[in-house]
């Protein structure tokens, strides 16, 4: 896990546009209507953002309530056999089984994201997996 534990990273403009930064160097700006520019990158790794001092900052860790975390922490999937165009799905409406392969499949999930992952399967009864 890396040291912030952050599973949700955002910022809301004034004017309402969320920007999300997914991943380390996932650079996204924006330009909102009032024509200040905004930034986020840092995914779950660190935080950079712009500071125009009107915008919201969202962060989601480890360390909030996992009622909290299951609502904001999302995967990216394409559908059962791959073939689905990417979406993003919260950890809340993720299967079990879904949780599961994922935690057994992806060799490079984030840290971040496997924690959240086994305290779900914790949080739903499911107590049967040892690896970490």
């Amino acid at each position: 896990m890396s040291e912030s534990g952050i599973v949700y990273s955002a910022i809301k403009t004034p004017d309402g546009t969320i920007l999300q930064s997914r991943h380390r160097h996932d650079y996204q700006t924006y330009t909102d209507k009032n024509g200040k520019e905004y930034m986020i990158d840092g995914g779950l790794d660190y935080i950079r953002s712009s500071d125009n001092g009107d915008e919201e900052y969202i962060t989601i860790t480890l360390n909030h309530d996992h009622n909290i975390v299951r609502e904001y922490t999302t995967w990216g999937t394409y559908g059962i056999y791959g073939d689905e165009p990417l979406r993003y799905i919260t950890l809340k409406d993720m299967t079990t089984e879904h949780i599961e392969a994922v935690l057994d499949n992806v060799r490079n999930i984030h840290p971040n994201l496997r924690a959240a992952f086994l305290n779900e399967l914790e949080y739903r009864g499911v107590y049967d997996r040892i690896d970490t």
